[in-house]
């Protein structure tokens, strides 16, 4: 955590030059105590990490320009800052509004905030305008290749190495263990299963070279896995 601490001050500080030293240390804690969670077993700093890494890489390979860089990696903060896992807990809704009232104490602009609100709940289905996945980014919207790179780095554990994408399966079970193996296997299959039969699980050219094959290896698997 001490690590995701300088890294948040790194990663505003880029986006936002000039924003406000105490806020910027006040937002931060509260990201930090939210992702630190102990409901967490998934959701929590290992993936938050994983998915900043994600779009280092993807803002490199795809010359990202500054500016979307930081929506896409100031989305990746707040894209699951709210996590709850019982009732309709509406996370990527109620995670786009605590980012509209931070980044506005952090003094964005409203552009900035929108583009950064509009990719946060992209993923709550990872479902965008449909020329996104033909694009890459190109005229949606908001933040449009900020938008791509987030859905991809969000997306990563999907082509993670085996060990890595079952240690996954099983710590999203651990964060349903209230839910009854039958419900759940239907719920998570349902989840799962648009990914795998869609064209393409990612958007950009690098997570479809590098990480397409393991992807669909890694959900075929879980799939049968929770078919029994």
């Amino acid at each position: 955590m001490q690590g995701l601490s300088g890294r948040w001050a790194g990663d505003a500080r880029s986006a936002l030059p000039g924003a406000d030293e105490r806020a910027v240390v006040a937002v931060g804690r509260d990201l930090l105590e939210r992702w630190g969670e102990a409901h967490r077993c998934y959701h929590g700093p290992t993936h938050l990490a994983e998915v900043l890494a994600a779009v280092d890489i993807l803002s490199r390979v795809t010359s990202l320009s500054r500016g979307a860089r930081g929506v896409a990696l100031l989305a990746a903060w707040f894209h699951d800052a709210v996590y709850e896992v019982e009732g309709d807990a509406d996370n990527e809704r109620r995670s786009a509004e605590l980012a509209r009232a931070a980044l506005v104490r952090l003094g964005a602009g409203a552009g900035f905030v929108e583009a950064v609100v509009t990719a946060v709940l992209d993923t709550e289905r990872h479902e965008t305008d449909r020329h996104q996945t033909e694009r890459h980014g190109a005229d949606l919207g908001p933040g449009g290749a900020a938008r791509t790179v987030l859905h991809d780095a969000d997306l990563w554990i999907l082509g993670a190495p085996t060990p890595r994408f079952d240690e996954y399966c099983a710590q999203v079970r651990a964060e349903y263990s209230h839910v009854a193996p039958a419900a759940y296997a239907q719920r998570r299959s349902a989840v799962l299963r648009p990914f795998l039969v869609r064209g393409h699980v990612y958007l950009t050219e690098h997570a479809r070279s590098q990480w397409e094959d393991p992807a669909r290896e890694n959900l075929a698997r879980e799939l049968t896995r929770l078919a029994g």
